[in-house]
């Protein structure tokens, strides 16, 4: 009887035939991808799955992969991540037991007064007491953060406090599905901006798109113009949900803020944007509008709700929210049904609202030559 081939198994399968529809070695087309030739074999044999989706996609461009095989292949890596999330360590074997060891000889302590032990006892339970409610302060603390800027009047559950990125379920224990975010996407893998209340000689070197997040959190940078969001949103069960509609809430809209304006531009190339959405945070209530995504330069055709996933079948949603006249605060409801139930998920930053600002302050580009940020002359009229 066969062996059903395992999410891991058929990621590899899917990799592996590219490659060799390619016709090039591993050490080649490594070197090219820049990674070791021995990981990419790991890859191909289902020994390890990235991490990232990145490295995937380089190895599938540069060896012609594009349009619908290249989402099918995301697909794959998407249930083979979730699969490698699923295996728990194997428990470590008990160690025998130590051998009792021999009783030791009663001390010979002197005695201790009755004052003094008194004494003792009170100092024993105040510490006990401080440290109790240190900590019972500090459960809280993690237990809730508020959001800042958002009473949420209705009064919806919100998972605040998780870390961003995090893949977390959609509203309560039981929710037929979960949802990955990341909100720090750039336009075609080079084109983003970020709002920076620095000089530029305080500012570092751009980041790799892999690296924004840590680059951005350490620097307080604000999203400008335009923040890229990604939802991969993944059923927990074989029965299908159907995702119903996005929308959009601003919850708080502010002036612009005046920051120097960063822009991004290390390692342009290619980026799968497989279902995309815009919304124009300007207006007094944006909509989350299906448009067509993009294949390095080939058109994939908007596709509108609903849509359907499952544990076998993930879908990948990318949100564009762009701003030039406020500073908003805003996150991304998502509405969806499966069988006889239904409800409406809260998606934002890690408890907190995602932010875009227009970016009102002067623009900058990196010299790579002379290693530093350089004023961008604006262009005549």
């Amino acid at each position: 009887m066969s062996t059903r081939e395992s999410d891991t198994e058929a990621f590899a399968r899917r990799l592996s035939g590219i490659r060799e529809a390619s016709g090039r070695s591993y050490g080649a087309l490594a070197r090219r991808a820049g990674i070791g030739a021995s990981t990419l074999h790991r890859y191909c044999s289902g020994h390890s799955v990235p991490m990232e989706f990145a490295p995937v996609e380089r190895l599938a461009r540069l060896c012609g992969c594009r349009g619908e095989d290249l989402i099918a292949l995301h697909r794959l890596w998407v249930l083979a991540d979730a699969e490698r999330g699923r295996r728990a360590p194997a428990a470590p074997e008990p160690e025998p037991a130590p051998e009792p060891a021999p009783a030791p000889a009663p001390s010979r302590e002197p005695a201790v007064p009755r004052t003094a032990r008194r004494r003792r006892r009170r100092w024993y339970g105040a510490v006990a007491v401080a440290l109790v409610t240190a900590l019972a302060a500090l459960f809280t603390l993690l237990a809730y953060e508020p959001l800042p800027s958002d009473p949420d009047p209705e009064g919806r559950r919100t998972a605040a406090g998780r870390p961003a990125g995090d893949a977390v379920p959609s509203a309560g224990a039981a929710t037929p599905f979960t949802v990955k975010t990341d909100s720090h996407l750039w336009r075609y893998g080079c084109d983003h901006t970020y709002l920076v209340g620095r000089a530029p000689a305080a500012v570092p070197p751009p980041p790799a798109e892999s690296e924004a997040r840590p680059w951005a959190g350490a620097l307080g940078a604000v999203h400008g113009g335009d923040t890229l969001v990604r939802l991969t949103v993944q059923g927990t069960a074989e029965k299908a949900v159907v995702l119903q509609a996005l929308r959009v809430r601003v919850v708080a809209r502010r002036a612009p803020v005046q920051h120097n304006a960063y822009r991004m531009s290390m390692g342009c190339g290619g980026s799968l944007t497989p279902r995309m959405f815009e919304a124009d945070l300007d207006r007094p209530r944006p909509i989350a509008r299906p448009v067509a995504g993009d294949d390095s330069g080939t058109e994939i055709p908007a596709v509108s709700f609903p849509y359907r996933v499952s544990a076998k079948d993930p879908e990948i949603l990318t949100v564009s929210a762009r701003a030039a006249r406020c500073d908003c605060d805003w996150y991304l409801e998502l509405e969806w049904s499966s069988g006889d139930r239904s409800g409406t998920t809260r998606i934002d930053d890690g408890g907190r609202p995602f932010r875009t600002s227009g970016a009102a302050g002067t623009a900058h580009d990196y010299d790579i030559a002379a290693r530093r940020w350089v004023e961008v002359t604006p262009e005549s009229p």
